[in-house]
């Protein structure tokens, strides 16, 4: 009986953990297929949107292409232009003119306020 009762505490302890963690991708990612290459919780073929965030959580500067910005727009400019460096050898790819500027922005504001 004890150990059913252990069980049962366990299990509902993973459930409460996973749900926490659960976030889906916005409906704005999946229209804009950043899908392809990204989850919320684990890597697929660039970073996991939570290691994103994770990364630059205290972070108020970013800088993109030798010039320091602050955090948004400098993240807002290497996803709209693309990179490559920090997260591995595969680089992002440009995302603009074919996603627009408020899509990326409205983006990448969800992706870092993910780890609070």
């Amino acid at each position: 009986m004890k150990s059913i009762v252990v069980s049962m505490i366990t299990a509902a302890g993973l459930m409460a953990a996973a749900s926490a963690l659960a976030t889906d991708m916005p409906p704005l990612a999946k229209k804009n297929n950043c899908v392809a290459c990204h989850a919320i919780d684990h890597k697929v073929v660039g970073p996991a949107w939570m290691d994103v965030s994770k990364k630059y959580k205290n972070a108020t500067t970013y800088t993109y292409k030798g010039k320091e910005y602050p955090l948004l727009e400098g993240l807002i400019m290497k996803v709209s232009h693309g990179g490559s460096g920090n997260w591995g050898s595969v680089p992002m790819p440009a995302n603009s003119p074919a996603v627009k500027d408020a899509d990326i922005r409205e983006l990448v504001k969800f992706e870092l306020s993910l780890a609070k």
